[in-house]
């Protein structure tokens, strides 16, 4: 996506966050490399460091010491729900398939698989020489045992990711199959994920609830310990021989040890790094990210996160943003260029839909139709009967026009920034935003107090706008349908999305829900997140999957 002017409408209130453009400090030399999902990631430091790498040979031992911002909930991927654990289990754990592109999907685990005509049987064929770090072969027990832990406990991300799993069946030792009640997909890019990381299942029978301490897996890395809130240490599988088609090293890992550091304070995470403390940290601030980049002992690595774009959520159910027209006022105001020109300092891209560019049926047609238009949004509030006051706010019956934002905090990603310029940018037209930024938004969700909240989500197909849109899928029972939408329409075009077995038939129903979002304002999106990690130059291979995440498969340290 091309990057574009930002409006020059800026408030009093972004003066200071403006003055950062300012001070930044001078970008370097950029080189791209190709990452793990066939896109094209960043890779920057210096020019001389890009150079010195490209003539790097891989260097076997050493410990890779790498800060996460936040600590995974569990280390079971079959019972986990937070993206954080993603960037732990791929080194526990391997997948059946690999996804590396929309729609494309390689063998991992698998070497081959099969769909029955009508889409509901899969079957799929193993790999015969793979154990998992406890000894136990690998085969189609071990792979029907975790449907089956799915379907018996129904928790975390995987079970949703998997749609209408039904059960499975072990068809010889190195076949097994898995069944679902209707067609559906995104099956295969369901278990290409982290989330389907395949655990031993000797080790979940013994350790039952505990098994998310107690981790695993066939995967490159051991699990040794994992102190709360501070690290997880794992150290090399000696035997490793099953790596994702993408990497390049077919053996064990270069690295003896990867430990995994819990720093969730942004400056001391990139301290961290500058110091030496650690080797690569993730996450790193739009506005430490040229700095970095212009230390020659420093590099970038970034890469699209796809899934959704961070985007605004009304709730169509709250009057009176239930009308389309009090909506569009309110997306016609908002000027997103400023806002995201302001705050990533154009690290981040502004985002056009609600989906990510590198997802499949991404619209490109909505790049550029929704530009600020105030006299438009004032029109709009106008015919709603929406009277601007002496105090400068708008008022109908004796009630101030008033949209509760609900944000939570930490300030990540700078997303409660967001907030503060859309309440003085909305002010403008004489909407009064009250701000609700705190640590306790489901209750809030749940009872439905809110109009506007702001959030992302990580999935490699499309059918995330499912969980988003479909009216089953409200928030009281599992979902994220913050818009609290229940529109027959919609949630025939998502049944006809998942079930759909044409590429460029869903490519269009999905573009066509993307239409529906923009032209009756239920989201606004915002920007597109880049995943970032700051690396010392001594660190080598570092790359990403589809989703943004890093992988480990081909790390070295130079000596």
């Amino acid at each position: 996506m091309k990057k574009r002017l930002a409006s020059t409408f800026v408030t009093s209130v972004t003066v200071s966050l403006l003055l950062a453009v300012f001070i930044a400090g001078c970008s370097s030399g950029k080189a791209s490399v190709q990452s793990s999902a066939g896109k094209t990631a960043s890779s920057e430091g210096s020019k001389e460091t890009v150079s010195a790498a490209a003539e790097t040979k891989p260097v076997q031992g050493g410990e890779l010491t790498f800060a996460l911002a936040t600590s995974p909930e569990t280390l079971n991927p079959l019972a986990s729900g937070f993206a954080v654990s993603h960037r732990v289990f791929r080194n526990i754990y391997d997948s059946l398939v690999f996804q590396d592109a929309p729609g494309s999907f390689q063998p991992w685990l698998a070497t081959s698989w099969t769909k029955s005509d009508d889409g509901l049987t899969y079957t799929f064929k193993l790999r015969e020489d793979v154990k998992f770090h406890d000894g136990t072969p690998f085969n189609a027990e071990a792979v029907k045992a975790s449907f089956d832990y799915l379907l018996a406990t129904s928790k975390g991300q995987a079970r949703a990711l998997l749609g209408p799993l039904a059960g499975s069946k072990v068809v010889d030792e190195f076949t097994v199959e898995a069944q679902l009640s209707k067609r559906f997909e995104p099956f295969l890019s369901g278990i290409s994920s982290g989330f389907f990381g395949i655990p031993s299942p000797k080790a979940l029978e013994e350790h039952g609830d505990q098994f998310g301490k107690h981790p695993v897996g066939t995967g490159p890395f051991k699990f040794v310990k994992w102190t709360e809130n501070s690290e997880i240490v794992l150290e090399k599988n000696p035997d490793y021989n099953s790596p994702p088609p993408i990497a390049e090293n077919k053996g064990p890992s270069y690295l003896d040890k990867l430990v995994f550091k819990i720093i969730p304070e942004e400056a001391t995470r990139i301290g961290s790094v500058q110091s030496g403390q650690v080797l690569a940290a993730e996450t790193i601030p739009p506005q430490n990210i040229d700095a970095v980049k212009g230390d020659a002992r420093f590099k970038v690595g970034q890469a699209i996160t796809n899934g959704t774009a961070f985007s605004l959520y009304f709730n169509t159910q709250s009057a009176p943003w239930d009308e389309v027209k009090a909506r569009q006022a309110i997306q016609l105001a908002i000027d997103v260029d400023m806002i995201v020109k302001t705050l990533y300092l154009g690290h981040y891209e502004r985002a056009w839909s609600t989906l990510t560019p590198g997802i499949l049926g991404y619209n490109a047609t909505l790049e550029n139709q929704i530009q600020p238009d105030l006299a438009k949004a004032n029109q709009l509030l106008d015919e709603l009967g929406w009277q601007t006051g002496s105090d400068g706010y708008r008022a109908k019956d004796g009630k101030k026009l008033t949209l509760k934002y609900l944000e939570p905090s930490p300030n990540r990603e700078k997303r409660n920034d967001i907030a503060v310029i859309v309440q003085q940018q909305l002010k403008e037209i004489g909407v009064n935003v009250e701000l609700n930024i705190t640590k306790d938004t489901s209750t809030l969700i749940s009872q439905g107090d809110y109009d506007l909240f702001g959030n992302a989500q990580v999935k490699a197909d499309p059918d995330i706008l499912t969980n988003l849109l479909h009216s089953e899928r409200q928030f009281t029972t599992g979902g994220t349908n913050w818009p609290r939408l229940s529109d027959p329409n919609i949630d025939r075009l998502l049944e006809s999305g998942y079930s759909e077995p044409d590429a460029e038939k869903r490519k269009v129903i999905y573009g066509e829900i993307q239409h529906y979002l923009s032209d009756n304002a239920i989201t606004i999106p915002i920007y597109v997140f880049s995943y970032t990690v700051a690396q010392a130059s001594s660190v080598e291979g570092l790359t990403f999957d589809l989703l943004g995440y890093p992988l480990f498969y081909d790390v070295s340290i130079t000596k």
